[in-house]
């Protein structure tokens, strides 16, 4: 890569520079004795429609049969969904049956289900041992009104870099019904070495397998080790997700045909996406399809549309490129960028929901040692600053449907609000939320947030982004949205500190932004 590429980890570098929560415990039904348990990686859904919805787990049907190992024996579990927590009455049953060829996995389509729904679902094995009970719910119909959609904005879960109290904190908030879904935008697991990409005090905690996720059976093996924790496992069983990957799930800065972080010694780079993506769609509740980009609509009130923005992009401009006028082509290529035209050109909900792996807004650098540039010089060209004319196209296809949009990004690892214009008319805003656990610029440092230099980098932002209401380069956590037909209203709550798992996490900054009026408050 060349040295003027600036991804998003150099840029937050450079930028430095200028449960308490317990998982619910697995029933048995026979002695609590077992030294084995089948289900040891807990359950989890997502991809909810009106009518159905994916439930998942994975079966250890022994010992050794341990995630990316290839042995087991083929097995067959029970599945059952039920409208009571008690499961007094049975919706739908069933069976499938995993063998080593699918890691042990089990993905369920459960249809004919009624919509707007809260159902509670779990496994049974052969030997009769019970999982925990996970809580789903399926969306409402299309044509019905929607007065509001509660859900949590999540992304880049490090787990060198810290533990998870971001997510016990959103399975608490789930279960207290505060939430109805959660949107993860990319970066569920990172594939490096350990200790190449920890916190600011090194590794909280080591990652197996100890090298590099290549191989399908390492970055299984990775999934298995981030799924046998606690408060993952609560926040996965607590709630509907809907997931995307970003390019960790792979390799740093994923592109079309390869990734800052791939070599030669590494093998070809199709092998490794294929093996990358074949896990991916092994260990994370979404429907199995060929390609991951996908839409979802909430009643009346909003359409999701969830964008697949490594697989299909061009090789990002240098910056030599970029002062040279030059430009990516595409970072959706061609049948994405259709399949979201007519989406959001035909949707009849209130809202358009735009879900992007990487920040949508442009973040630009100017003042005076860059005053001789043409025009403002992109941050990070790995975002959509990168693939400008390709956003130009979106936007004005997105201004013409006359509906606001909500957009919704993680991956830089900090807190921001944005609004989102076209030839001056402010047809939206933007989300993004900051990261679980992965290294943000107080980490690069190794000095305590809201630091001088940290603070000197947002009132810089702030100055020359006008776009941009509201920034934080230090926290870690996640965001909550409350989406109304008159508003949206943004939380980010944020992770007191990465190195306990019992770590208070609290909401700190609120914002809300409305059609026609922009951001209120």
């Amino acid at each position: 890569m060349s040295h003027l590429h600036l991804s998003r980890r150099s840029f937050l570098q450079s930028s430095a520079l200028t449960l308490g929560l317990a998982a619910v415990p697995i029933e048995f039904a026979e002695a609590q004795s077992l030294e084995h348990r089948f289900f040891q990686h807990g359950v989890a859904s997502g991809d909810p429609t009106p009518t159905s919805v994916i439930i998942w787990t994975r079966v250890s049907p022994t010992p050794e049969a341990i995630p990316g190992s290839g042995l087991g024996p083929d097995t067959t579990v029970t599945w059952e969904v039920s409208a009571s927590s008690d499961f007094s009455t049975i919706t739908r049953r069933g069976t499938a049956t995993t063998s080593a060829t699918s890691d042990h996995t089990i993905h369920i389509d459960v249809s004919d289900l009624e919509p707007a729904r809260r159902y509670f679902y779990r496994f049974i094995a052969p030997n009769g041992e019970i999982s925990t009970a996970g809580i789903t719910s399926t969306s409402t119909l299309f044509d019905e009104p929607l007065s509001r959609l509660r859900f949590a904005l999540a992304s880049c879960a490090n787990w060198e870099a810290g533990y998870f109290a971001a997510y016990g904190d959103i399975a608490r908030r789930a279960q207290a019904g505060e939430l109805d879904v959660l949107i993860f935008l990319g970066d569920y697991i990172y594939e490096y070495a350990r200790g190449m990409f920890a916190g600011k005090n090194g590794a909280v905690r080591d990652h197996e397998p100890a090298w590099e996720t290549v191989s399908l059976a390492d970055y299984r093996v990775r999934y298995g080790h981030y799924r046998s924790d606690t408060q993952l496992q609560a926040a996965h069983a607590a709630l509907p997700w809907i997931a995307m990957w970003d390019d960790h799930e792979t390799a740093n800065d994923a592109w079309r045909e390869g990734a800052q972080n791939h070599s030669a010694t590494e093998g070809d780079w199709p092998t490794r996406k294929a093996a990358g993506f074949q896990a991916y769609l092994e260990w994370m509740p979404i429907r199995a399809t060929s390609t991951l980009f996908r839409s979802f609509q909430f009643g009346d009130l909003a359409t999701l549309s969830i964008l697949d923005l490594r697989s299909f992009r061009d090789l990002p401009p240098t910056y030599q490129q970029w002062a040279q006028g030059q430009r990516a082509t595409t970072m959706m290529g061609t049948e994405q960028f259709q399949w979201l035209k007519d989406t959001v050109e035909s949707t009849t909900t209130a809202w358009n929901i735009i879900g992007s792996s990487v920040m949508f807004a442009p973040m630009q650098l100017s003042g005076a040692p860059l005053a001789q540039l043409p025009e403002p010089l992109p941050a990070n060209l790995d975002q959509w600053d990168g693939y400008s004319q390709e956003r130009d196209r979106l936007l004005s296809i997105l201004a013409g449907t006359g509906l606001p949009t909500l957009f919704l990004a993680g991956d830089i690892h900090s807190e921001w609000a944005n609004s989102i214009r076209f030839n001056n008319q402010e047809i939206g805003m933007e989300v993004v939320c900051s990261s679980i656990t992965s290294a943000n610029v107080d980490d690069f440092l190794h000095i305590a947030e809201d630091n001088p230099v940290s603070l000197n980098a947002e009132n810089f932002i702030r100055a020359n982004s006008p776009l941009v209401r509201h920034v934080d380069v230090d926290s870690h956590g996640y965001s909550t949205v409350i989406l109304s037909r008159e508003a949206v209203q943004a939380t980010w709550h944020r992770v007191a500190d990465l190195s306990q798992a019992a770590s208070p996490v609290s909401p700190m900054i609120q914002l809300e932004w409305k059609p026609g009026q922009g951001f209120t408050s």
